[in-house]
């Protein structure tokens, strides 16, 4: 293809609404284009750069034994009535009806519907430990949506779901997934800090967050500048070891 003939509508001005330098790059470069607030197109150059992402994401996932599926955008109620978080979720979550007047709702997060899948098939702890992936477009309805795609409303995400029969090897398939996303923060060229996160309505003992070092953002850290050098390259891990994969783990945050 030659640029002469792609579609790269690049702007020459830096847009108003645009407050952050990543923002002003790309909507400049023409890589995406805001349809309404924290809700983006993603043009031709944009979904390249997305799509390597997301190959990225696919390649470490699998690597570490994850299993990709892929779940609907649009969720029924009942589900979320079941787990007791329909009421719970607040204004962030979408909520429509459809011709039936059936209740639905525009997917924020995806553990019902997952553990719905679990239940129906999986009837024998044989055939545990088992990890489930996806990654779908979501919609939070964010009282500030700002820095871009950064912290949109609507915007791609990658979950990741353990099923385990034990704690232990539950907290295995913690370990392996943090590994993987190392892994894959390394091959974007990113310095990302597992700290340590409160975890929420979902809750859970061993709760991490990555943020990535950059001049622009909402929060202030501190930590050992010597994180900062630390890389998996290209080692091996066996991701079937515990003790391997709680030694790297162990390596990178403490």
């Amino acid at each position: 293809m030659r640029v002469s003939r792609y579609f790269m509508p690049v702007l020459k001005e830096n847009p108003a609404e645009a407050q952050i330098v990543s923002h002003r790059y790309m909507l400049r470069a023409g890589m995406i284009k805001q349809q309404a607030a924290g809700i983006y197109s993603w043009l031709p150059l944009g979904l390249r750069v997305l799509n390597r992402i997301q190959t990225i994401v696919h390649e470490e996932q699998q690597r570490a034994g994850h299993i990709p599926l892929l779940m609907p955008t649009l969720q029924p109620a009942d589900l979320w009535r079941e787990s007791g978080r329909y009421d719970d979720y607040g204004q962030e979550m979408l909520r429509i009806k459809d011709r039936q007047d059936r209740e639905m709702l525009y997917g924020p997060t995806n553990e019902e519907m997952i553990t719905d899948i679990f239940r129906a098939h999986v009837n024998s702890y044989k055939d545990l430990p088992l990890t489930l992936y996806h990654i779908q477009w979501k919609f939070r309805d964010e009282m500030r949506p700002r820095f871009g795609v950064m912290r949109g409303r609507e915007f791609l995400m990658k979950d990741g779901y353990n099923f385990d029969v034990d704690k232990a090897a539950a907290l295995h398939a913690y370990n392996r997934h943090m590994v993987s996303y190392l892994r894959t923060y390394e091959r974007m060229g990113l310095t990302a800090i597992p700290m340590r996160a409160d975890s929420g309505p979902i809750g859970g003992e061993d709760t991490h967050e990555f943020l990535v070092l950059a001049a622009t953002g909402e929060s202030e850290v501190f930590f050992d500048s010597a994180v900062t050098d630390l890389r998996l390259g290209n080692r091996e891990v066996d991701y079937d070891n515990r003790e391997e994969v709680a030694s790297v783990c162990k390596e990178f945050t403490t």
